[in-house]
């Protein structure tokens, strides 16, 4: 047996524990999907209405076997929580130098045979009138499908929905996206955003 491959299982099953804790917790439950999860994609979490919203998405990922990626603001990766949450799949993301995080995701995609990257599209947990387009830019440049990764307070449910493949047509795509999160509610339902990019009124 490789060494150390005993500890890492085992924190792999505590981790799994920690998280259907954490589900049973609130008293949601991991919504079914017949569709299988790309092994390349870009996961949209959403809502995302207060701080409690992502974790539940992290949450859903790990029970259901899903190994994402995320980015946080490098201020969540200081101090002893940093090991955590690079353990949970979090990368660091400097504001100020994050100009080019776009173009070195899409280099990433090309690298990777595996890459699953969840990202809070509304990009604030108050309202505002557009989502970030950096989901839709990435899944774009990388030419690999969007995944609808949701929670619904209402329900007390929350997974993994259909995949879509972004077109040229932004508004059209956006479509989709808006039909889907019509019905999904985050915590605090007054915080979310109707799914829209600035782009669309371009």
């Amino acid at each position: 047996m490789r060494a150390g491959a005993v500890p890492l299982r085992y924190g792999a099953e505590v981790t799994r524990l920690l998280a259907r804790a954490w589900i049973a917790l609130w008293r949601f439950r991991v919504a079914e999907s017949g569709d299988a999860i790309p092994e390349r994609c870009v996961i949209i979490a959403a809502p995302h209405t207060t701080n409690w919203d992502f974790p539940m998405m992290l949450a859903l990922a790990k029970v259901s076997g899903i190994k994402l990626t995320w980015l946080g603001k490098n201020e969540l990766f200081r101090g002893p929580m940093g090991p955590l949450m690079r353990k949970l799949g979090g990368v660091p993301v400097v504001r100020d130098k994050a100009g080019t995080m776009v173009a070195d995701l899409v280099a990433e995609f090309a690298k990777q045979d595996t890459l699953r990257l969840l990202v809070p599209a509304e990009g604030t947990r108050s309202r505002s009138e557009y989502w970030k387009s950096g989901f839709y830019r990435i899944a774009r440049g990388a030419d690999v499908p969007i995944l609808f990764g949701f929670i619904d307070h209402a329900s007390h449910s929350g997974g993994f929905g259909p995949a879509m493949l972004p077109t040229a047509d932004v508004r059209a795509d956006m479509d989709q996206v808006r039909a889907f999160y019509a019905d999904k509610a985050g915590l605090r339902p007054g915080n979310s955003a109707i799914p829209r990019l600035a782009e669309e009124d371009r």
